[in-house]
Formats: C-alpha cells, structure tokens, sequence
C-alpha cells in the first residue's frame, strides 16, 4: 500500500464516519408544532391521541335525540347513516383482505408470506392503526362518506374478485366503491362510482389517511430511520418528508400520481390512475410509543371532475418492498428503496441486484448466495487488482532506495517529495497507478451498503449463527450501550475487523508508508467496528468473505510477479528516460518545484 492508496482510504473512511454519524443518529424527541390547516384536514398535531376521530366535523352522532336532525342533514343518504357493521374477508395467494360495511373500507390487510420478528402474522395495518375518511360537500355541509353503512354484494370476473359497497337513494341514485382483489399479488383497485349524486361533487373531494405504521422488525430503531411518506407528481418528481427524521415534519404538493407509507421492508401505497389534485402530508415519531415507527397522515384531493364523469379509478399496494415487483407497480414507485446517489445506483441496478436476482433463482442459501457473489465480483475486477498490486510490487522494489533518500535529506519533507518524485519520473513509476484501480472498485463497495440494507430477500433468512441476515447477528448483549457502537456484538463485524487489520497489515509489509499515515491505516478496520455493528450480518459477512478471497488473489498473483524483473525494468526505464528530453510541462514542473524550494530557503534566512 503507498501514500496514495492510504491516503485514498483515509479519505474513504472520514467520508463514511461522517455519513453515518450524520444520517445514522437517532433524533430527538419531536417539538410541537401545528399541522397544516385546511378545510377538513386531518387532526395531526404532535401529541394527538392515537384514536382521535379522523374527521371530527363529520363523526355521526346516533343519540335517538339527534338522530332525526343527522339524518335531515344527510339528505338522501339519510337511510346509510345507521346500520350494523359487517365483515367481509377475502383471502388470496399473497394477501388477506378484511372491509367493513362500516364506510365500505378495507378494515386490516395481512401479508400471507411474511411474519413479524416475533414469528406473528404480518399485519399491516388494522383498524386501530389505520383511519380514513372520505369527505364530501353538500351547500356547505361535510359529508363523510366513510361513515355511512353500505350494503355489499361479491361478484368476480375470471379469477379476480370484485367486492362492491353501494348506498342508494329512494330515487334510484347510487354511491359505490368497488374493490378488484385480483388472485396473486399486492395490488387491489379500488373505484368510485355514482349516480344521482352529482350535487355530492361540485367540488373536490378529500381522502384523509392517518397510519400508525407498526414496528415489524428486530431492530426498531433501525426500521424507525427507513421509514416515512414519499410521493411523485405526474411531472415524474419524486420526493420524500425524510427516512431519518423524528422531527414533524410537512409537506404541501400538488399534482400527486401516487403517495406511499413506506417503511423498512414493506410499503402501503395509494396510486391515481389520472390525479390527486392536491396532498397535505406529515409524519413523525412519537418516542412514548415504541411499537410505532413513525405516525403518518396524508391529506388527498380527489378531482370533482373524475368523480362526477365515474372516472375516479385508483388503487392500493400492501407489499413487500422488493425491487423488481415495486418496478412494476406504476412509474417510479422502485424509488421507495434508496440504492445510492450516481454511479453507485446504477451499479446496483444494473449488476448487483440481477446478479443477486439470477443466483437466487438456482440457491436457496443466501450465505453460499453472497459468497459466489464476491467470487463474480473479484473475478472481474481482477485486472484492476492485479494492477494495483504490481504498483505496490514497483514500490516495494524501491523501498530502499526511497529509504536511502529520506535517510540522505533527512527531516526536509517538501524536498524529501520533490527528490521522490523526481525518482518516479527517472524510473518510469506512477504514484497515482495503485490508486486508480481502488476509486474504480469504489462504486461497488458503496453499493453494498445500500443493497444489503434494503433486500427484503434477506429478511428472516438464517446463516450460520446469524437468525436474520437482514439485521446484525448478536452473539453477546451488552449491560449498557456504547456511543455509535450500541449495545450488542455482532461476531460477522468482528471478524471482519480481524481479516481486515490482517490484510493491512500485509499491504503495509509492501508500502512505503512511514510514521502516523501507517498507524492510521490500522485504526480504520476498528473504526468500520463501530459503524457497522449494527447494519446487517450480510453486509459484514460479504466484507470478510471478501478479505478472505482478495488474500488467495494476492497470493495467486504473487506467484507470477517476478520482482527482480520488475526492478530490472525500471533500472532500464531509468536509463531511457535520462536521455529523453523533458517535455515542457515537465519543465514547467520543475520550474515551480525550483521556485518553491527558493522561496523556502529565502524564509529560512
């Protein structure tokens, strides 16, 4: 490893240090502060009680006393504002519906092929932690159609399920909302239809969600960071209120194609065929409540126009967030899951999740999985190793000759570098070769961290002493918790750490590294300790496969570098090149080390 390599790697780690330590910190406790006011908005001021009612305006009050005057002020829909609330579940491949008459609403969704960490079922959202609304004007008056009791008939077309709530009117109009469940998947449509209502919708109507998005996973506070409300406009802009925030934070938007609660692992979404006119959306973290990542409402105007010419089409997603079947949701909902900035992301779309994609298609075992991974990556990043290591072998061959420079000029280092240049120029080397090849390789190594993190693949998937591959392994529990580190120990992570310090140690047997740099170079595997002890078991078990194999590389490689040869090539660049004429930046180079070195000189006097 030269000065270059090392410095290259110091470079690397502060940048990562300073990442995490300014993404990864958990925020503090929310400050209070007033949501947006708008006409029927949601009730989401920080501290709000979890079940408060989600339009209070409209919430119905079925005192005999009052009841004639409630339902004088519904009109026609005066026969829906009492009833009995009655379930229907429908059960799929991939996912099991409940609604409820009550409001004609989905009432709890389960996701069939997944559990929770605790091995319960999977259930995204339920009635206590999911409220809508879906509000109405009439001269003036809301009306919350979510409110109303529907009757509900079953139809299906081929193998899709057609679930459709109705309320009609004694003349013969009508208010619907259909559901499609289709057999297999994560999306089901959902419809507004109507008849005899267009009174009901002169104006926008409004959608108002509140979800308490449920803590699912091992490690809470790490699901708490990558969770919150993204959007995209139907220009294609998309944007989120912020994964690592605890703050209240939000956001008003307009032209709106789809809104999504997402979470770790999992995502709830709401998509418009055509527009959302409008979104006031928040989220935040209420920190007395632990079994809840984040508490989130959305606020959607629903155009009159669609909902007066029947065109007011939408639909839902309660799925996993994998990437391939998010691709095929609707335009841009895949960036839900963060795969880096350029070129890292492209890195991972392009060859690592396909690559991953293809050998889980043929291996069952993501541990054997990961390690023919790095085998693939290593294999073709081979000739960029190979010339890394030659670089080194060139510096090796000239330790000691560099070692006789320093020893000759002693403590001067501004000589001691425009002398070791001059040599590098003589011999034919250059400095920045070993260096190259490593910011190559970068992009890759960065990608890891945000693939890893995000495959849903690896979710409760077992290796060797790790029970989940998604999440850290802990072999060991700490009595009290360590800044940064936390409060565990992750065996991957330490072993890691070990191949690592092993490997730098070999480099450095080859470098011309001296003082404090050489020291540095060994407090990087313990300070990625510390980062990465809570990240994944995949992410550090793929770091230390990776050292293991780049030592059989090295070791395949030194069987073919001839370092005698090596030498005899630069003794026989260095008597070329003293006959070659200096081009005339070369000149200019020499000129500004002269000048440097005078003005140095003249300070001293």
């Amino acid at each position: 490893m030269d000065r270059n390599q090392a410095t290259g790697l110091v470079i690397i780690s502060l940048m990562l240090i300073l990442y995490f330590q300014f993404f990864g910190g958990q925020p503090e406790v929310p400050v209070t502060e007033d949501s947006p006011s708008t006409e029927a908005a949601v009730n989401t001021e920080p501290g709000a009680v979890a079940q408060e009612a989600v339009i209070q305006p409209s919430t119905i009050d079925v005192d005999s006393a009052r009841l004639s005057q409630e339902q004088a002020r519904y009109g026609a829909l005066a026969g829906a504002v009492l009833g009995e609330a009655q379930d229907i579940t429908i059960e799929k491949q991939d996912i099991k519906l409940t609604f409820t008459s009550h409001g004609g609403k989905i009432k709890e969704v389960e996701l069939l092929d997944y559990k929770t960490y605790a091995q319960e079922k999977l259930i995204l959202l339920d009635e206590n932690s999911s409220k809508t609304s879906l509000v109405v004007l009439d001269g003036g008056q809301q009306i919350d159609l979510h409110q109303l009791y529907y009757e509900a008939k079953t139809t299906s077309s081929g193998d899709t399920t057609i679930l459709t709530y109705e309320i009609s009117s004694a003349s013969g109009g009508y208010i619907r909302q259909v559901y499609s469940i289709p057999p297999t998947g994560y999306v089901v449509g959902y419809n507004i239809e109507s008849s005899g209502f267009d009174y009901l919708f002169n104006e926008d109507a409004q959608y108002n969600w509140i979800n308490q998005l449920k803590s699912l996973e091992k490690d809470p506070v790490g699901s708490r960071i990558k969770t919150m409300v993204s959007y995209q406009t139907t220009q294609g802009d998309f944007d989120d209120l912020g994964e690592r925030t605890a703050d209240f934070e939000s956001e008003n938007v307009n032209d709106i194609k789809w809104i999504a609660f997402k979470q770790h692992f999992f995502t709830t979404g709401f998509i418009a065929t055509d527009k959302f006119n409008s979104a006031a959306l928040t989220q935040e973290v209420r920190e007395e409540y632990v079994n809840v990542d984040k508490f989130t409402t959305a606020q959607l105007t629903i155009p009159s126009s669609d909902l007066r010419s029947g065109s007011a089409d939408f639909s839902f997603f309660f799925g996993p967030n994998s990437y391939p079947l998010l691709k095929k949701i609707t335009p841009g909902f895949e960036k839900n899951i963060y795969l880096g900035w350029p070129p890292v992301n492209l890195v991972n779309k392009w060859i690592i999740i396909p690559l991953f994609n293809f050998l889980n298609k043929y291996i069952s075992n993501y541990g054997i999985i990961i390690i023919i991974l790095v085998l693939i990556i290593k294999l073709a990043l081979s000739p960029l190793s190979y010339k890394s290591y030659i670089s080194m072998a060139k510096m090796k061959v000239m330790k000691p000759e560099l070692d006789e420079l320093k020893e000759s000029i002693g403590d001067d280092q501004q000589k001691f570098q425009q002398e070791q240049m001059k040599l590098y120029q003589q011999v034919g080397v250059n400095p920045l070769s070993g260096c190259i090849p490593m910011v190559l390789q970068m992009p890759i190594l960065f990608a890891m961290f945000y693939f890893f993190p995000s495959s849903i693949e690896l979710r409760q998937q077992s290796f060797l002493w790790a029970d989940d591959l998604s999440t850290y392994d802990s072999i060991m529990t700490l009595p009290f918790s360590i800044p940064i580190y936390g409060d565990h120990v992750s065996l991957f992570v330490l072993l890691m750490t070990a191949s690592t310090i092993l490997y730098t140690w070999s480099n450095n047997q080859m470098s011309t590294v001296q003082g404090p740099m050489k020291s540095l170079s060994y407090m990087m595997p313990v300070i990625f300790m510390f980062v990465l002890n809570s990240f994944p078991a995949a992410l550090s078990f793929y770091y230390f496969v990776s050292n293991i194999i780049t030592f059989g590389q090295q070791a395949v490689i030194r069987k073919f570098v001839d370092e005698d040869k090596i030498k005899a090539t630069l003794d026989e660049n260095r008597i070329k090149n003293k006959t070659k004429k200096k081009s005339k930046f070369q000149q200019k180079l020499d000129e500004a080390m002269k000048a440097s070195q005078g003005a140095k000189k003249g300070k001293k006097k």
